[in-house]
């Protein structure tokens, strides 16, 4: 598996991802459904940008990504 593995274009296809859930419009619900929506949209985006904001190495057969937290990351 880590010879088919292109560890670059896995970081890059999750900054895709958080682009695309940062310019994803809203859909035309409201209330309740409407917070869902908003909540599940910032989550998938942290989620997004942390794993393609991502250094990697392999360590011990590990693949590891290291991920910045914060300013001194």
């Amino acid at each position: 598996m880590a010879d088919q593995l292109d560890v670059d274009a896995m970081i890059a296809r999750y900054r895709g991802r958080a682009e695309a859930v940062q310019n994803r419009s809203l859909p035309p619900v409201a209330g309740e459904e409407r917070r869902r929506f908003i909540q599940q949209a910032e989550e998938d985006y942290m989620d997004y940008s942390l794993v393609g904001a991502a250094k990697w190495s392999v360590e011990e057969g590990h693949l590891v990504l290291r991920i910045p937290l914060g300013r001194g990351g």
